[in-house]
Parts: structure tokens; sequence; C-alpha cells
């Protein structure tokens, strides 16, 4: 008798799953569609590369450039090595540095 009062809600559970997967991957492709727009072929090529190698600097970057895009702040399409500039700001740190003191 559980497993039929339960199968309904699990369906339910694997539905909404599947809505979930889907406007997640509507949103994506939405994502993807306006940063096109705003970039030169081999900028997109890289930050694909980028997307194929690291997923959550992936998602920074597309993040930021629409920003840009809404903020007006990007003249003309995001060249090559215009996203590497920015790439080079998300990404920096600070070389760490050992001292060795002799007593």
């Amino acid at each position: 008798m559980e497993d039929e009062e339960g199968a309904p809600s699990q369906q339910k559970r694997i539905r909404k799953a599947l809505m979930d997967q889907y406007k997640r991957l509507q949103m994506e492709a939405q994502k993807k569609e306006i940063v096109k727009k705003f970039m030169e072929p081999a900028a997109y090529e890289r930050l694909m590369n980028i997307r194929a190698s690291n997923p959550e600097l992936y998602s920074q970057l597309v993040d930021l450039i629409i920003s840009l895009a809404q903020g007006n702040r990007l003249k003309g399409r995001l060249t090559e090595a215009q996203l590497v500039s920015i790439l080079e700001k998300v990404t920096y740190r600070p070389e760490t540095k050992i001292e060795f003191k002799h007593k």
C-alpha cells in the first residue's frame, strides 16, 4: 500500500526536477545568446573553451559580461583581448612570498 501512496509524490518530485532542469537549460541558452551577441567570434570561442574547462569561471564571466552589456559599458563587441583582460582581473591572485629569516 505504501508503494502506491508514495508513487504519486515521487512522480511530482521527478516532474519538478525535470521542470527545474528545463528552466536552467532555457536560462543558460538565453545567456549564451546574449553573450554571443556582444562578443566577437574569437572571444566567444575562447569563452566556450573556458566553459569546458572551468564551468564556475565561465558562469562568473557570463554574468559579468551581461552586467557590462546591461550597463552600456561595452563599446562595440567584446574582443578576445578584452576578454583576456577581464579574465586576468577576475582570476588575479597575488603571488605568495616566502621569506627565510636567518639567525
